[in-house]
């Protein structure tokens, strides 16, 4: 695990979203989810906030078992990159293989906003967010794209971000976590289910 180096380095709030629909060394979803925030915390990574646990369904829809899904709100000194470092250390502990996109995973941990940072930059993050599906199924960023750039299409984060932090706004669209909830359809946020 990274640590920083010299004086004191300043914290930023970031949010992380968290899955999981196969077992792990933990057990089952269920309780990896409730076993990750030991292993995020260290002295560069506290965990400030946890949503509820909720249910969805796999996307995309018919890909491997429902999915319990959490929220973190975490502050830390790492820089975002680093952070990532970390959370997919933390996958790898929990027995998450990346052999296919979008497969069943033991323990999936997305960085969904550092800081209200736009990385690498505002054209790369369009491109990213205009992607069509059938593209998303078959490509992924080789670089940290920031916010993460599915954010505004997913209830399965947005409903546990709600839970944790309300007032979170879009670092690029300038929307409300209410508005981004509201654009979707109701099948969609009605198959979130809370624990």
């Amino acid at each position: 695990m990274p640590q920083p180096t010299g004086g004191h380095k300043r914290l930023i709030i970031t949010h992380i979203a968290l899955g999981s629909n196969a077992t792990s060394s933990s057990g089952s979803p269920e309780f990896t989810l409730r076993e990750v925030r030991q292993a995020i915390s260290s002295d560069s990574v506290k965990v400030l906030a946890e949503s509820r646990l909720f249910r969805s369904p796999a996307f995309p829809a018919g890909s491997g078992p429902d999915y319990v899904n959490a929220a973190m709100t975490l502050a830390t000194s790492l820089s975002a990159e680093a952070l990532l470092a970390h959370l997919h250390q933390v996958e790898a502990d929990f027995g998450r293989e990346r052999k296919a996109r979008w497969a069943a995973r033991t323990l999936d941990l997305d960085l969904l906003d550092y800081g209200g940072v736009i990385a690498p930059d505002r054209a790369t993050f369009q491109h990213w967010v205009n992607l069509p599906l059938e593209r998303q199924m078959k490509e992924a960023p080789e670089q940290l794209i920031l916010p993460h750039p599915r954010i505004q299409d997913r209830a399965f984060v947005l409903i546990p971000l709600a839970d944790i932090a309300p007032d979170w706004v879009h670092p690029v669209s300038g929307q409300s976590l209410d508005s981004l909830l509201a654009a979707l359809p109701e099948a969609e946020k009605g198959a979130v289910c809370a624990l």
